[in-house]
C-alpha cells in the first residue's frame, strides 16, 4: 500500500512548468507539481479507493495532490462534515468540480446540494449546483418536479448569481434536460430566454456550452451507440 510520502514524491517527479503555468491560468495556486490529467490516471489507477490516503494527500495542501485525493476518496465515506471541510479549502473551480463530483456519488449529494445552491459565495454555490449538473439524471435523488422547480430558479436569478455559478447552473441545464422530454422542454425554454450565458473564463480556451446545442449532440451520441448496441446484439 503507498503511503503519502511515496505518491508526492511520484507527483512531483511528473509535474511539469508547462502544466503549472497551464493550471495557474485555470485558478489552481501553488503548491502544485502540474502533474497532467493522464499522469494523475497513471498514478492514481493502482492506488484504487483508499479514502485514508486520500485524506493525507488532501491535508497536504498541493493542489495536484487533492486533484488525485478527490479520485480515490470513497464517495459512501464523505458526510456533510467532511465535503464542507474540503469545500473550505478550495480556491479555484477545479476543486470545486473534483469535489461535486465526489459528493454527487455520495449518501450527502442531497443535503449537500441543497446546503449550498443559496450560497451568496461563488464556490458553495458552484459546488451546489455542479452536484445538481452530475446527478439530475438519478430519479432515485431528484423527482422531474424538484428538477423542474430548480429550472425556473435558474431561469430568475442566473443573471444576478457569481461567474463560475452561472457557469455551473449553465451545465445543471443541460444535465436537466437529457432526463426526459418533458423536462427538455422547460429547459429549453429557459435556454431560450437566458442563453448564451455570459461567464468569464480569463485567460483560458474555454467556453460555456450552449444548452440547446449540447443537449441536442448529446442525445444524438446517445441514439447512435444504442444503435451500435443493438446492432451488436442482432450479429
Amino acid at each position: 500500500m503507498a503511503n503519502l510520502e511515496e505518491v508526492l514524491a511520484e507527483l512531483e517527479a511528473v509535474g511539469t512548468a508547462q502544466n503549472r503555468k497551464v493550471y495557474a491560468r485555470h485558478g489552481a495556486m501553488q503548491p502544485m507539481f502540474g502533474v497532467s490529467y493522464k499522469e494523475l490516471g497513471r498514478i492514481g489507477k493502482p492506488l484504487k479507493i483508499d479514502h485514508e490516503l486520500a485524506t493525507e494527500l488532501w491535508r497536504s495542501g498541493n493542489h495536484d495532490a487533492r486533484v488525485l485525493a478527490l479520485r480515490i476518496a470513497d464517495p459512501s465515506a464523505v458526510t456533510v462534515e467532511l465535503a464542507l471541510d474540503w469545500l473550505a479549502d478550495v480556491n479555484n473551480y477545479i476543486l470545486v468540480e473534483g469535489l461535486g463530483k465526489l459528493v454527487a456519488q455520495s449518501p450527502v449529494a442531497r443535503r449537500v446540494s441543497e446546503q449550498l445552491r443559496d450560497h451568496s459565495q461563488e464556490w458553495p454555490a458552484s459546488l451546489g449546483w455542479f452536484i445538481v449538473a452530475c446527478s439530475a439524471e438519478q430519479p432515485a435523488l431528484w423527482t422531474a418536479d424538484e428538477l423542474e422547480v430548480l429550472v425556473r430558479q435558474i431561469s430568475d436569478e442566473i443573471d444576478a448569481r457569481p461567474n463560475r455559478v452561472r457557469h455551473e447552473m449553465n451545465g445543471t441545464l443541460i444535465a436537466i434536460g437529457l432526463r426526459d422530454d418533458r423536462l427538455r422542454s422547460a429547459v429549453l425554454a429557459t435556454a431560450s430566454q437566458v442563453c448564451p450565458v455570459e461567464v468569464d473564463h480569463g485567460e483560458t480556451g474555454c467556453k460555456t456550452p450552449d444548452v440547446a446545442a449540447y443537449i441536442e449532440r448529446t442525445l444524438a451520441r446517445r441514439a447512435a451507440q444504442a444503435a451500435r448496441k443493438a446492432e451488436r446484439a442482432r450479429a
